[in-house]
């Protein structure tokens, strides 16, 4: 990873830490040695400092009196939680995209999916969750509520790290395709209530890839038949 040149605010050192912990380069629970950081980033310490605080504002680090900051632990419940309330703004968002998006919007949408399509055929899992966040960002904006959508992304910083996780079983990927099948025929249809079912299912289900990921502390092992 290249140093920080011209750019060297708070805000870009925090989207480069965020990007280690979403990557498992900082593992949970783990200790931020600033040191390292700064050296690494090619910054001083009170820039990193500053964006310690955002990252703890987002439910990402923990900062600990005279011990500096380390790694929030995933925990099931913290997960679930998250996902609970998450589902809740998804759904909403879903049934005023219903109402707001434009033909041209969803043809947007139509297309983004039809790539998404390509990626999981071609068994390209980084750019299939690349198009698959594109998607679910496009119907949280056609939402036109800003509140909903900021909330949704403090919420969705926090889980990011296993919501996008590599440890995908086939058929888990296979359902997440279908699932988002039948969420554009419901965008199509202009159906509210139907699309925003779909997106609350559909993330609740994703629980299984939590509990796959290996960040979640006392995540069991998952059974496919209790689902």
């Amino acid at each position: 990873m290249s140093k920080i040149q011209q750019r060297s605010l708070y805000l870009d050192v925090a989207d480069r830490v965020r990007e280690l912990i979403e990557q498992g380069d900082l593992a949970p629970g783990e200790r931020i040695s600033e040191k390292q950081l700064c050296e690494r980033f090619g910054v001083s310490r009170t820039p990193l400092r500053e964006a310690l605080k955002v990252l703890a504002s987002e439910g990402l680090i923990e900062l600990l009196p005279n011990r500096g900051a380390r790694v929030v632990r995933l925990t099931l419940k913290m997960v679930k939680d998250t996902y609970d309330l998450m589902g809740a703004l998804e759904g909403l968002s879903g049934e005023l995209a219903c109402q707001n998006i434009s033909d041209e919007g969803i043809r947007g949408v139509r297309a983004l999916h039809d790539e998404m399509l390509r990626h999981y055929r071609d068994g390209n899992l980084p750019d299939y969750f690349r198009v698959n966040q594109g998607i679910h960002e496009a119907i949280l904006a056609a939402s036109a509520n800003e509140v909903l959508q900021e909330t949704y992304s403090n919420l969705n910083q926090r889980v990011k790290r296993v919501r996008y996780s590599k440890k995908m079983t086939a058929d888990f990927w296979r359902r997440a395709v279908q699932d988002h099948e039948h969420m554009i025929l419901a965008l199509e249809a202009r159906d509210g209530r139907r699309l925003g079912q779909i997106l609350r299912d559909h993330l609740c289900n994703k629980l299984e890839v939590a509990s796959l990921a290996g960040v979640i502390e006392d995540a069991p092992p998952f059974d496919a038949a209790a689902h």
